[in-house]
């Protein structure tokens, strides 16, 4: 089969067909597929029978592997494939007592992943191998490219040259990080600081840059004033038809471009098995800091 590229809304997202992924891929469809990255933001495989080391080559065509966060949730075992430091196990599966993986079952928020660190991942990949009986899991993936060339333009005006705390204190699925404590006062909240406008290396479009809103704070303003920003740059972005919602079938492998898409899972039932693994691509030092 040939290569095909089909748009699955008009503002985010295409699907592939006529590509396995157990192959290398040739330079031709490789830099074909870098391409529809860059244009769709977030490309969908559907059909797709993996193993762990053909989705780590796969998304190695995309940026450098990066090594599987730690596990938050798992009592034992590090959370990521044994032989595989770069694959993430995603599932609520508990075996002899213990979480095979994190983030449960509960409602993930909107969220850039990683952007807690001063150098973001660049992107993610999610391939679904046990998915709820059911049904629920749902991922929803947001184009913060079209989110930002929307803003009213005083509400912009508000975000030219402002920095953003990227809260580290809860995971998407808002438990408390492993040696973390409440925050009393979010402008003491840890994390990187990132400007709320980035300039994406590759295409050099601008997008918003939000990764989650709990604990986020606008530096150098008081904290009512900051909220009152955020609630407002926050309600433009998830009220708009920017966005696309993915219902996963096995064999489904999504790839999306963290630097200007966000993402959240719906909620699904706790009894139900749902397994996924991802990998995650290191991030590059953002042009802002690369700057002298």
């Amino acid at each position: 089969m040939a290569l095909t590229i089909d748009p699955i809304v008009s503002a985010i997202g295409a699907e592939i067909s006529g590509v396995d992924l157990r192959q290398p891929l040739e330079d031709m469809t490789a830099k074909a597929l870098r391409d529809a990255w860059s244009k769709h933001l977030v490309l969908l495989f559907r059909g797709q029978e993996l193993g762990d080391e053909d989705l780590v080559r796969f998304s190695a065509n995309f940026g450098t592997c990066d090594k599987a966060p730690p596990n938050e949730a798992a009592v034992k075992g590090p959370g990521h494939v044994e032989t595989l430091p770069e694959v993430t196990v995603i599932s609520n599966v508990v075996e002899a007592g213990n979480p095979i993986g994190s983030l449960g079952s509960g409602d993930l928020v909107w969220h850039t992943d990683m952007s807690y660190h001063e150098y973001p991942a660049d992107g993610s990949a999610l391939y679904a191998i046990e998915l709820p009986e059911h049904g629920g899991g749902e991922t929803g993936f947001l184009n913060m490219y079209a989110a930002y060339e929307s803003l009213p333009p005083e509400l912009e005006a508000k975000l030219h040259n402002q920095r953003a705390i990227h809260d580290f204190t809860y995971t998407s699925a808002g438990t408390l990080r492993k040696g973390f404590e409440e925050v009393d006062d979010v402008r003491e909240a840890p994390g990187a600081r990132h400007p709320m406008l980035r300039t994406h290396p590759v295409s050099g479009r601008t997008a918003l840059f939000l990764g989650r809103r709990v604990n986020s704070y606008v530096i150098g303003m008081s904290v009512a004033e900051s909220e009152a920003l955020l609630d407002e740059v926050w309600a433009h972005t998830t009220a708009g038809d920017f966005a696309y919602k993915h219902s996963w079938q096995p064999g489904d492998l999504i790839l999306w471009d963290n630097r200007c898409v966000m993402h959240r899972r719906d909620p699904f039932d706790s009894a139900d098995r749902r397994i996924m693994h991802r990998t995650q691509l290191a991030g590059e030092v953002p042009r802002y800091l690369a700057q002298p």
